[in-house]
């Protein structure tokens, strides 16, 4: 296999696991970057840019990065909060007086973010044309009944995630949330990162689809296996867990130009690996003359820890922020104040600030594993290796 692009001294371990994803965990096309202090010390990728096909990957080739996009998108309350025009301990129905039907006018925006909000499913899952339409959308989540108290558990918001925030960040800010991170977040960062791909931008979006999952005779790999329980609800489907993930029916195409346009901040973003580490590092200083994203105190909101214990989506443990999934038994990244999300399938991107790193990795091979992917996992291992090293 042939690896393009380059690594800084001291990071060939990162290098040497990317290629080993392709050699022994069937990896067809990926990319990785990783930024430590603001620098950019790696920026790999290989393969074919289509998970059926053989058109070679390159160093703009982007990929939908299913709930990758959550961290991007979580950076917006976080903002809005830091320019103070939004109140994390407010109620949700402060701005959005709709969302109040049904028993959540207490919910508060914290809650919301934290996947307390009770609102995982849907009564009636919506057809793709009415899921990226805003009004209609955030009109099924605002009238929908919470199926727990809210702010007294929580669980995986994996698809409903998009309409509460997009109801919440256009309420407040008059703006659709794509359109709002283009502006504020990625059109001034100079990243190659849309939630809503335009059509300009089509043509440099690989295929994703289904890869065989395979491991290295041995392991050397974290390996996170379900436990019946959890197997079992995704075949029920009455669980909270199928149901979680089947708001949207039929299951969407991901690589349909609708769903790719759609500004669904909870599952359709597209992103380069470097757009990815970038961002994460404008959330911990200064990136190439740009400004950072985050204040400190915004910093200390993102690595704080909001819920955790067991998942009543995702039936195993999970930590959460203010959106963002942190550092815990079923999350691949750095360490304890690390912050960022995983991609159903794959892809990852976060930021750790006690060592400085942010991380990006896109691919297009799609596994069924949730928050534990072991090409994502053998990537972040060499990112710690490296750490120490240097």
């Amino acid at each position: 296999m042939d690896v393009q692009g380059t690594v800084a001294a001291g990071w060939e371990p990162v290098r040497d696991a990317f290629l080993r994803n392709f050699e022994q965990r069937g990896e067809h096309g990926a990319a990785v970057a990783v930024h430590r202090d603001g620098v950019q010390v790696v920026d790999l990728w290989a393969g074919s840019r289509d998970v059926d096909g053989s058109a070679p990957w390159t160093g703009s080739t982007a990929q939908v990065v299913r709930s990758a996009t959550k961290g991007v998108a979580a950076a917006v309350p976080l903002l809005l909060h830091q320019r103070g025009l939004l109140d994390l301990d407010a109620p949700v129905a402060t701005y959005w007086p709709e969302f109040k039907a049904a028993g959540k006018d207490r919910v508060t925006v914290r809650q919301l973010l934290a996947h307390q909000a009770g609102v995982p499913v849907l009564d009636r899952p919506l057809t793709l044309a009415e899921a990226v339409d805003l009004p209609t959308a955030t009109g099924a989540i605002a009238a929908q009944a919470p199926v727990w108290e809210p702010g007294t558990a929580h669980g995986y918001h994996a698809h409903t995630f998009s309409w509460l925030l997009s109801g919440l960040v256009h309420r407040v800010t008059g703006r659709t949330i794509g359109r709002w991170v283009a502006e504020e977040i990625t059109g001034p960062l100079g990243l190659d990162l849309w939630i809503g791909l335009p059509d300009a931008e089509a043509h440099r979006v690989g295929r994703l689809g289904p890869v065989e999952e395979i491991d290295p005779p041995g392991g050397g790999a974290l390996k996170l296996r379900p436990k019946r329980s959890v197997s079992e609800a995704y075949k029920d489907p009455d669980s909270l867990t199928r149901r979680a993930f089947g708001v949207i029916e039929p299951k969407p195409d991901e690589n349909d130009p609708v769903y790719r346009a759609a500004e669904l901040p909870g599952s359709a973003g597209v992103a380069t690996a470097r757009a990815l580490a970038r961002f994460y590092a404008a959330t911990l200083g200064p990136v190439d003359g740009a400004e950072r994203l985050f204040a400190p105190a915004t910093l200390t909101l993102a690595r704080t820890e909001e819920s955790a214990g067991p998942d009543k989506v995702l039936l195993v443990g999970t930590r959460f922020g203010l959106g963002h999934m942190l550092h815990g038994p079923a999350s691949p990244l750095l360490g304890p104040s690390s912050f960022g999300h995983p991609g159903r399938g794959g892809s990852l991107g976060f930021a750790d600030p006690e060592s400085g790193i942010a991380f990006g990795y896109v691919t297009n091979g799609m596994r069924k594993t949730v928050t534990a992917d072991p090409r994502a996992q053998a990537l972040v291992r060499a990112v710690r290796s490296a750490v120490d090293r240097t």
